[in-house]
């Protein structure tokens, strides 16, 4: 029922390629799937024709043979029209049903509220395959299933014509033909299932060779194969990943080449003995010319429309995909929440809220410790807070959980007493600007990398530029050659190449957007870690003072930035264990004294003054 099931799913995935192309197309398949068995009968009636006129001594054979050299003319001309239309309407109804198809995976992963399904290994083994790259060889996609389906079926109609001409014969030849033909086709099935189970085996593996696959076509890492010249090193590595992974696969492939004599002595039993048995029937005269080569050719049309064919193989590995695709859905399902927010945010898109961390706990499940433990933690509407500790503390941690990219193992976190599992991510994220310390740098155009901060949007340009401005992206604009409309990649045409303190400004402008377009809760995880000192404080001093009403956090390794902030809370243990104002802090003497003390040296010195380079004694 499962089979059944899945074949009707291909068909109501050729829906996507649109019903005139798909019509067209369908009528294309059929006509070449009876060209076989037309040009059988068409032959026959020539032969029979010139053979009637020969026995009564007709002259004129020109006369007599134009109506059925027209017709032997039309199926073969109808046979090429048939042929040359079918190429381009599969392409056009590929990449529609592709495209549908690819759109729908992309959309799926997307939608997932959290990042935690996607950093697991099962999770991107069901994205490769549901994406179903064709750059492999081996992997086919809906479209080439669905496809491959429609041929089918046409076949099985060219099949039944051919079948026809032969019983036209004697009815004991379709069993004697059709019989082998079957055969033959149930055997490359066979092997065409056996290849899907290795496939699968080799799309696993293979992941390990992406990631060297992917860095030798990187412009980021091609400066350390190139430096480094570890080039060779790096392609042997990829080379062994992938013949580990295709081993089984290549295996299969070649003992199907191997048993390929096979096919060839299951068609010569199918058509030998009814060759023989035509040609010693119209050898004795019991029958005509005509019968005979209309029987030949059929015979062996019966074997072309049943015989050598990736279509199976193509259905099941589309078959494939679509499963991969359900199993995918259901991993995302599983590792998301129980039950998902549907709730606004409260007073939304009010002031900004007051956020509660309540006896927070969370780890990452691969790493098996704990990286927030009882958590307990106060974001205030308006105010500035800092957040500080080493690395390793948690920081980056607390800031995915407060964004909603992971759930907390255990206690909650509130918006304005609201609990955030009840609030819908969506809208909660509306009231978010992040700079994550790992951010993305798109390869668009200068304006497009800050309108990103509220794509949902029309891009405005004066708060575009307004933001710009707040971020210190003003000279770095003034310099870039079409302003702007320049792409911030240099693999663009009329592309450049920024440095990692112009990035972080673009970024910064970014978030700062998405605030005044109606974010109140502006995060910022070491946001400015590639500028030098006196621009970070100028950046910094400029937030500060046009923040409005604005809650924001900031996350940094220089404690001397994070002096202006209204509060400062040091994270280490994955706990709170010092919260105050700079001057409160260094009057405790405690752990944020001493840091800050150490700093103040190293920065007198000459050296750099983050918090990374501070070393517990």
């Amino acid at each position: 029922m499962r089979d059944i099931a899945d074949r009707m799913r291909l068909v109501r995935v050729l829906a996507a390629a649109r019903p005139l192309p798909l019509a067209l197309l369908t009528a294309a398949l059929l006509i070449q799937s009876m060209i076989p068995a037309a040009t059988a009968a068409a032959l026959a009636f020539l032969v029979g024709e010139l053979g009637a006129a020969a026995g009564h001594g007709t002259a004129d054979l020109f006369a007599i043979a134009i109506t059925p050299l027209g017709a032997f003319a039309a199926v073969l001309v109808l046979g090429h029209l048939a042929e040359a239309a079918v190429a381009p309407l599969e392409q056009l109804a590929a990449a529609r049903i592709d495209g549908r198809h690819r759109t729908e995976v992309a959309r799926l992963v997307t939608s997932s509220d959290t990042i935690a399904a996607l950093e697991d290994p099962r999770t991107q083994i069901l994205i490769r395959q549901a994406l179903a790259d064709r750059s492999r060889g081996y992997d086919r996609t809906p479209a080439d299933g669905a496809l491959a389906q429609l041929r089918w079926a046409a076949g099985l109609v060219g099949a039944v014509a051919a079948c026809a001409v032969l019983a036209s014969f004697s009815w004991w030849l379709v069993p004697l033909v059709l019989l082998p033909a079957a055969l033959n086709r149930v055997i490359r099935t066979r092997d065409n299932l056996k290849l899907i189970g290795f496939w699968r085996e080799a799309t696993e593996g293979e992941l390990h060779a992406d990631v060297w696959r992917n860095a030798a076509v990187s412009p980021a890492e091609g400066k350390d194969v190139r430096v480094f010249g570890f080039a060779e090193w790096m392609v042997n590595r990829m080379q062994e990943h992938i013949h580990e992974a295709n081993r089984g696969l290549w295996r299969h492939i070649d003992r199907m080449l191997r048993l390929s004599w096979r096919h060839a002595l299951i068609v010569a039993a199918g058509l030998v003995p009814a060759y023989v048995a035509v040609a010693m029937s119209a050898a004795d005269g019991r029958a005509t010319a005509a019968v005979a080569t209309a029987v030949l050719t059929a015979g062996w049309s019966v074997f072309l429309v049943l015989g050598p064919s990736n279509d199976m193989y193509d259905i099941v590995s589309a078959i494939r995909v679509l499963r991969a695709t359900d199993e995918l859905r259901a991993a995302l399902a599983e590792r998301s929440p129980a039950v998902r927010g549907t709730l606004p945010p409260p007073d939304s898109p009010g002031p900004a809220p007051l956020v509660r961390f309540e006896k927070v706990s969370f780890g990452y499940p691969a790493a098996g410790r704990t990286v927030l433990r009882d958590l307990d933690l106060e974001i205030r509407p308006g105010e500035l807070l800092a957040i500080v500790g080493l690395n390793g503390a948690g920081k980056s941690t607390l800031i995915k959980l407060l964004a909603g990219l992971y759930r907390p193992d255990s206690g909650r976190i509130t918006v304005d007493g609201v609990d955030l599992a009840d609030i819908d991510p969506a809208l909660w994220r509306e009231k978010l600007s992040i700079v994550f310390q790992d951010f993305v740098r798109y390869q668009l155009s200068a304006r497009d990398n800050v309108a990103l901060g509220q794509a949902s949007l029309p891009a405005d340009q004066s708060l575009i530029d307004a933001a710009a401005a707040s971020a210190g992206l003003a000279e770095v604009l003034d310099r870039l050659p079409d302003g702007w409309d320049t792409p911030l990649s240099r693999s663009r045409s009329g592309g450049v190449d920024l440095s990692g303190g112009q990035w972080q400004q673009v970024v910064l402008a970014r978030a700062l957007y998405a605030v005044r377009r109606g974010a109140r809760l502006l995060v910022l995880d070491e946001p400015t870690a590639h500028l030098d000192v006196r621009t970070e404080f100028e950046v910094f001093d400029r937030l500060a003072a046009n923040r409005g009403e604005t809650s924001v956090v900031l996350i940094s390794h220089r404690l001397s930035t994070v002096r202006q902030a209204d509060r400062i809370v040091l994270l280490d243990g994955g706990r709170i264990v010092e919260s105050g104002a700079h001057d409160e802090l260094m009057a405790l003497g405690g752990r944020y004294a001493e840091m800050f003390a150490i700093q103040a040296e190293r920065f007198r010195r000459g050296h750099d003054d983050r918090i990374e380079e501070v070393v517990r004694p």
